[in-house]
Parts: C-alpha cells; structure tokens; sequence
C-alpha cells in the first residue's frame, strides 16, 4: 500500500466519514478544510420535530477545527455567519458545457411550453409547489426518490421520466422551455447551472441558491408567486442563459478549491514556524 503523505485534509461531509477524517486531523496536527454543501437541520426538521438550534450547534462544533468552511454562494455565507460560523470561503461550482447545451432533436411530444424539474424526488425539494402550478403545456420531472409514488399518484397530469443521467438527461434538459426549481434548502442547486447551460430560464423561489445565481441577471425569474415566475420565464433569451452558465466553468471552481487548499497549508506553516 502507498502511503498518501497528507498535507491538508478537506472533508467534503459531516456524517460518519467526515467525523472519522476530522479526528484523524486533528491527531496528526493536519490542516483542515470542510464544506458545507447541505441544509442537514432543515432536512432533519423535515421529518422530525428536532429543533434547528440544536443540529446547527452540533454543525457548528464540526466546522469549528476548519482553517476553511467553503460555501457555495455569499447568501449562505451571510446566513451561516448568522449563525455563529467561522472561516466561511466561497467556492462556487461548475457545469459540463459540452454536455448540457441547447440541442435540435425532438425526444418527447409533450405540449408546450415545457416546463421542467429535475432531481431527488423528496419532501425537502418542495414538489409539490412546482406540481400543484396550473400552467399551460406539460409539468415533466427528472428523477428518483422516496417520494415518487405519492407524487405520481397525486399528479396524474404530470410527466415523471425517472432517472436519468448522461445524453438523455441532457436531452431532456434541451427539450423542455422553462426550469422550476421550488426548493428552498438547496445551498445552491447544481440543476440550475444545468438548465442554464441548456438555454432554460430558471423560475425559483427567492431564496439562496437561485438568488446568488439567477438574480440581475435576465436568464430567470425570482418571486414568491412561482406560477408568475414560470410564465414570466417564457420571454427571456435562451442565448443569455447559456452565456450565464459559461461563468460556472469547472476550471474555475478548481481553481478556488486549489487557493483554499494553499492557503490552509501555508497558515498552518506559518503557525508552526511561530
């Protein structure tokens, strides 16, 4: 076996393994970087009565050993802040443009206009607020989860495709006119960067997330009336949503990740040499 030589440890989860891997640093005088990617005491209140204070608190504590707690967007690094954290750094995200792009083919005959929402199929997503819209055309769903069968059930009308990934997730992307994203947990909603890359105009909530990524910048539309957000979806520029998905280039995101990474070495240098 090869031994890694560690020089930094980030740690991309705060279950089990990121557990493990903090004590670990910490034993071996590593620096440490941690990311803070899901709303685990929104999740958690979801589905039992647990009080956000407590599972924040409990967060809290685990990112506290981090030279680096990165966020996705500057509105969760506001909310977070908020909330007592500490050494909160931006590290956006990045999308597959050769992949998720504007396409010609013809892959369903769905009425139009189409409006589209792809992920896990679960009660954080908030489903049912996209589901529940009377808009015109089709409402078709991408996607898996516990959640699938009651939604069905409850939403004859819609489209569900199940889960799809590679060509015919993109297609499906290329197909559709208008993304309904009506979570408000998601910290960021990689779907988004996906739909825009494909010439979607994105409908959200406005909450963190779509806020950061969308707003002033005339690829979607932001209102606590999603059904007005969707319609208003269907006159903005196919062109100048696939111009905003190209400042999410994964070069870029690489790069943040990389300085962070740096710059928590050299702290930790700089302290030793102290």
């Amino acid at each position: 076996m090869v031994e890694a030589r560690a020089e930094v440890v980030h740690i991309a989860t705060e279950g089990p393994i990121g557990l493990a891997a903090r004590l670990a640093a910490l034993r071996l005088g590593l620096p440490l970087t941690t990311s803070y990617h899901t709303r685990f005491p929104e999740y958690l209140r979801a589905r039992a009565p647990i009080p956000l204070s407590l599972s924040y608190a409990a967060l809290r504590r685990f990112h506290s050993a981090s030279s680096a707690v990165l966020v996705a967007t500057p509105s969760l690094a506001d909310e977070l802040g908020q909330r007592g954290f500490r050494n909160l750094r931006l590290w956006s995200r990045g999308v597959d443009l050769s992949n998720f792009k504007p396409r010609s083919a013809d892959m369903g005959n769905w009425p139009r206009p189409v409006f589209l929402n792809v992920g896990r199929l679960a009660v954080e997503k908030n489903l049912d607020a996209f589901l529940s819209l009377d808009l015109p055309g089709a409402k078709v769903v991408v996607g898996d989860g516990p959640q699938r069968a009651e939604l069905q059930a409850r939403y004859p009308e819609a489209i569900f495709l199940g889960a799809l990934a590679g060509d015919a997730l993109a297609e499906a992307y290329a197909q559709a006119d208008v993304f309904v994203f009506p979570s408000r947990t998601d910290t960021f909603g990689i779907v988004i960067l996906e739909a825009l890359a494909s010439g979607l105009p994105v409908a959200a909530y406005p909450v963190t997330g779509p806020r950061d990524i969308i707003a002033s910048h005339g690829v979607g539309a932001l209102s606590e009336d999603l059904r007005a957000a969707s319609l208003a979806c269907l006159a903005l520029s196919p062109k100048a949503c696939v111009q905003r998905a190209k400042d999410f280039s994964w070069d870029a995101a690489v790069r943040q990740f990389v300085g962070h990474i740096r710059d928590a070495r050299a702290q930790k240098q700089g302290r030793s040499a102290a």
